[in-house]
């Protein structure tokens, strides 16, 4: 009781945005709920200033929602299938989410962005957009200004990638009988699913290729999202390491205390569904699961908008920009040119 009547108000209010958001992300794929729901809560803050007896479960749902969403997200893995398409794609995965991260960390220092801002831009735009926001902003303790601003960079080169990248792909010459060579390009390049389906179903349509690019795509996307699992442990490590320094733990590293917890749950629930699938089981079992994941990743963009101040997102927004754009060409050029290099287009 005492925990509904601490944060009973602040979770319904989250909830009451997010059901509305997500009926209109299915409508608008591009955009996603997720957008929709992080400027749904910031224009209702705006208005509203005093959120005493809702903050706490608003700063509840921003952070156990969003871990839990990204342990459930686990249940859309399955780690044979990724292994298996990881073959032809990891070598490029691997250049590009190094390429952004690189790019992430010069920028943050020649322009002088906040830590944690370029980390997130940084992960968001090599990894899986959002997903990867959520999973990497716990472990850095990055707060809801940074967080809304990432996802602010991402949502808009996610949105020129789904209309571009098909006019780019036939400009240079990309296969046209088969889709892997696009599929292989989106799944790399483009950093959240909603806009990877986009512009695969696109490049599909425009050839008459049924649903090979598509398949394609979202396969080497889901690779790439195993890629939360090192980047967020390097993070833990360095971060704990930092803490250590600067005296606030003990001067030993310890694995119990620097491991995020949540990401093995990730890791577990990714395992459950290999081994069913492997049994048998038919994947769309877990599809539920993987909707309510997507759900409450939506609930936690609303609590972490409405936790927001657009004035000074607005006042700030000019760098984080530049290191989207900077990354997301980096990771385009990276993609194209190690796919050339393979023989792949």
């Amino acid at each position: 009781m005492n925990f509904i009547k601490k944060n009973g108000i602040g979770i319904l209010l989250c909830l009451a945005i997010a059901i509305p958001s997500w009926f209109l992300g299915k409508i608008f794929p591009v955009v996603g709920g997720a957008v929709i729901a992080i400027i749904a809560g910031m224009i209702i803050t705006m208005f509203w200033n005093d959120k005493k007896n809702a903050e706490a479960g608003i700063k509840w749902t921003s952070k156990i929602i969003l871990q839990t969403a990204v342990v459930l997200l686990g249940f859309g893995m399955n780690l044979g299938v990724i292994f298996q398409t990881g073959k032809q794609s990891l070598p490029i995965i691997i250049c590009t989410i190094t390429t952004s991260l690189v790019i992430a960390w010069i920028l943050k220092k020649a322009l002088k962005v906040p830590a944690n801002t370029s980390i997130l831009v940084g992960v968001g735009s090599s990894i899986c957009g959002g997903s990867a926001i959520a999973a990497t902003a716990p472990i850095i303790d990055a707060d809801d200004d940074e967080i809304a601003q990432a996802i602010a960079v991402i949502f808009f080169f996610n949105v020129l990638a789904a209309i571009f990248f098909p006019i780019l792909g036939k400009a240079i010459g990309f296969d046209t009988v088969h889709g892997d060579a696009f599929g292989i390009f989106a799944g790399t390049a483009i950093n959240d699913t909603s806009s990877v389906t986009a512009a695969a179903s696109t490049w599909d349509s425009m050839w008459n290729l049924g649903s090979e690019t598509l398949n394609k795509a979202v396969t080497v996307k889901l690779t790439r999202t195993l890629a939360i699992i090192p980047i967020t442990l390097g993070l833990s490590f360095i971060r704990a390491q930092k803490k250590a320094k600067e005296g606030m733990k003990s001067s030993s590293f310890s694995l119990k205390r620097t491991f995020p917890m949540f990401i093995l749950y990730f890791v577990i629930a990714a395992i459950i569904t290999t081994v069913c699938v492997h049994n048998g089981i038919d994947a769309q079992v877990f599809h539920p699961i993987k909707e309510l994941s997507k759900f409450m990743i939506i609930m936690a963009m609303a609590a972490i908008g409405l936790n927001s101040n657009v004035i000074q997102l607005i006042k700030t927004g000019g760098k984080p920009i530049i290191i989207g754009a900077s990354c997301w060409c980096g990771i385009t050029a990276v993609s194209l040119i190690v796919q050339h290099i393979m023989n792949i287009w």
